[in-house]
């Protein structure tokens, strides 16, 4: 048991990512208050399924420009004033949306404005979290460090959503904005407790050139961009939430539907607890390929059972699969990328990370009305498998990839292992060492 539950080394020795995961705990809870008080207060305020649904049109655009652009500064700017400054604003935008719901007649165009904007947050920040990682945790421990800060979100993702529909269905919209501006200034004092992260010396201003410099450079590591397709294709050909109120209807398990959303963060959660054994995984590359695989297999079956537990379990199973290709595709990126160009290529991987459930639940929507529910569900994920399979075979550096003799992660881990003395000093007295 000692060996499948999470590695807690990264916890043990870095304060500033003790910090980290306890903001990101906080926040986490609090954005799902609003993820479910702003389609709500939507679907009072115009009784419209497509203008709640155009709430992810209006964060897809901020999602794709600012992450790009956000790598970028993250390359460039320090990273703790980055994180700050984003979660103060992301505090800002809370506020406005608790002001327009005290209203007497709360306006419709705030919430898109805000879901815009906060979408713009995000990008800008997520770059810079992905990338401070790497810098406050020892290379060995990048693993357990992503494993950890998945089950971070994970636990969000199964809880989150349950207490947000009790404060909103029982306290009223207000109550839900107003707890989530107060864990965003929790959360914004608990970074202020983060030691300085600035740019290296050598890194360019943010700019097109920049941003191109990240791009060519992820092109050059073809193992790199094989994670990016890999979870690019999965999330778009097996991404099945549009469909899941029309599958329990079809099931006829209405009851179901809410099962059926946890099912995905509760496999991702389960992997999140039993994740010791990810650390003594070398072949990162193979367990992507396979995971994603799996990913694929399980929404097939999921697709064709008329058991709704059998469904659940399999849309479990699928949660399970997804969090095993996410645990080793962050340390692949983690244990890889150089850290001048870590901010850029996290902006990179943003994009596939957003763009493909947005574009997977076009699909799965299309398919649905033009071959049925079923249909959507099963043919998404065997083309998942089938996709995963082609991308296998035509990106043998992926497959190849080990971290104990893959030339960019031995030089990382020889530059960290020289620096290593200082480098952990500082990581564990950041508390002591952070400017007020």
């Amino acid at each position: 048991m000692r060996a499948l539950l999470p590695d807690l080394a990264p916890w043990r020795a870095s304060a500033d990512f003790r910090r980290l995961w306890v903001a990101g705990l906080i926040t986490n809870f609090g954005s799902f208050l609003t993820f479910v008080a702003l389609p709500v207060q939507l679907k009072e305020l115009t009784g419209s399924a497509a203008a709640v649904g155009a709430i992810g049109a209006a964060e897809l655009i901020p999602l794709i420009v600012f992450g790009l652009y956000g790598g970028a500064m993250a390359d460039a700017m320090d990273k703790r004033k980055l994180i700050l400054w984003t979660e103060t604003g992301q505090g800002v935008l809370c506020a406005v949306l608790l002001v327009n719901s005290l209203l007497a007649e709360p306006l419709v165009w705030p919430l898109y404005l805000v879901a815009a904007a906060s979408a713009a947050l995000v990008a800008v920040q997520r770059p810079a979290l992905d990338s401070l990682t790497p810098r406050i945790v020892a290379h060995a421990h990048l693993p357990a460090a992503a494993a950890l800060n998945s089950l971070r979100w994970q636990v969000g993702g199964v809880a989150g959503p349950a207490l947000a529909g009790v404060v909103v269905a029982y306290a009223g919209l207000g109550w839900a904005y107003a707890a989530d501006l107060a864990t965003f200034a929790a959360s914004a004092g608990l970074a202020l407790g983060l030691a300085a992260s600035p740019a290296a010396h050598e890194a360019a201003r943010p700019s097109l050139r920049s941003i191109a410099e990240g791009a060519r450079y992820a092109w050059s590591r073809k193992e790199l961009l094989g994670t990016y397709a890999v979870d690019l294709v999965a999330m778009l050909f097996a991404f099945p939430l549009a469909v899941l109120p029309f599958l329990a209807d079809e099931l006829d398990a209405r009851w179901s539907l809410g099962l059926m959303y946890a099912a995905l963060p509760a496999g991702s959660l389960l992997v999140s607890l039993t994740s010791g054994w990810t650390s003594r995984i070398h072949r990162h590359g193979l367990m992507v390929v396979l995971a994603a695989g799996c990913w694929g297999l399980s929404v097939a079956l999921a697709g064709v059972m008329d058991e709704v537990w059998l469904v659940l379990l399999f849309l479990t199973l699928g949660g399970c699969c997804d969090m095993v290709s996410g645990i080793f595709r962050s340390a692949m990126w983690n244990q890889t990328i150089p850290d001048a160009l870590r901010g850029r290529l996290a902006g990179i991987e943003l994009l596939s990370y957003s763009a493909g459930p947005q574009l997977g639940q076009v699909r799965s929507g299309g398919v649905a009305a033009l071959a049925g529910v079923r249909a959507s569900v099963w043919s998404g994920g065997l083309a998942c498998l089938g996709a995963v399979a082609l991308l296998a075979t035509c990106l043998p550096r992926l497959m190849s990839y080990d971290v104990r003799t893959d030339p960019h992660a031995v030089r990382l881990r020889e530059s960290r292992t020289a620096d290593g003395p200082g480098e952990k000093a500082g990581a564990a007295g950041s508390a002591e060492t952070a400017p007020s």
